[in-house]
């Protein structure tokens, strides 16, 4: 990972990565990868994680990256999000290399746990962000109280993360990496350890979201189903190393609800995509 920013405490610098301002262009692809490899010397052998990877993510765009596991779809995710670096190939996110768009806060990052700290509550959480871009203390609250509203957590704000249940503790999360107001949020199993009927409720409330504002998501799922619902396009991904095997663009509605699951057009796009994933593996 790159250095942070000065002046940021350690603590806080996962955090810090994880967040997001405006200012992305709607002339160009919010996400541009070109041939982008990703090896990890090994003693034995070199671990190839993501091989010759090429796509483009439009604004507005919500698209999943599904695979088996080990298929270098998280890899790719923290790829753009400068967490990783790659080997060989060419990254954009804005126009901007990932580690030029970190700093420019042009992306907001959502990680598989939550990762509050247990010792401020909910609102300090999600203000402590905007604090450490050194936002003055009524405009953090205000912030904070707002994206919390978002979420549907306005009247938590001063419970503390161990009294939360895991997809509350999720939300404070996501509100989180709101606060800036990113034009492209990544997001990486956000819901994998959660129970079904939380899961849900968290894949209504954030297809909402997404028709409500238009950012530019990037989500990383194992879930057929939480694919097909949530995106406007599904990148399948090989066993290791992880290459695209196929884009699926939704036949969908932009505007869904659960419902939709059952209906011949949901079953028929599910299909497609399990049929990819079994082709992925054969190759």
């Amino acid at each position: 990972m790159n250095a942070p920013e000065p002046l940021v405490p350690l603590s806080d610098r996962v955090i810090d990565v994880a967040l997001a301002s405006h200012g992305a262009s709607s002339s160009r692809a919010a996400v541009s990868v070109r041939q982008a490899s990703v090896v990890y010397p090994a003693p034995d052998a070199p671990v190839r994680a993501l091989h010759e990877v090429s796509l483009d993510i439009q604004p507005g765009e919500f698209v999943s990256l599904i695979g088996p596991s080990g298929c270098g779809k998280t890899t790719l995710l923290r790829v753009i999000a400068d967490l990783e670096p790659i080997t060989s190939g060419e990254v954009l996110v804005n126009g901007l290399s990932p580690h030029d768009a970190r700093l420019a806060r042009a992306y907001g990052y959502v990680f598989q746990a939550p990762a509050l700290l247990p010792w401020r509550t909910v609102l300090s959480n999600v203000m402590l962000p905007l604090q450490i871009q050194g936002r003055q203390p009524e405009a953090c609250q205000a912030i904070a109280l707002e994206q919390l509203a978002r979420v549907g957590l306005t009247g938590f704000e001063k419970k503390y993360p161990w009294q939360l249940s895991g997809g509350m503790q999720q939300r404070v999360s996501i509100a989180r990496a709101l606060g800036f107001e990113p034009k492209l949020l990544m997001m990486d199993e956000p819901f994998g350890a959660l129970d079904e009927i939380t899961r849900d409720g968290l894949n209504e409330q954030l297809q909402q979201l997404w028709l409500r504002e238009q950012r530019t998501v990037v989500f990383v799922t194992h879930s057929i189903a939480e694919a097909v619902y949530l995106s406007t396009r599904i990148v399948v991904m090989s066993p290791r190393p992880g290459r695209i095997v196929k884009v699926i663009d939704s036949t969908l509605p932009a505007e869904r609800t659960l419902a939709l699951r059952d209906t011949p057009e949901f079953t028929a796009l599910a299909h497609e995509v399990r049929e990819a994933l079994a082709d992925g593996h054969g190759h």
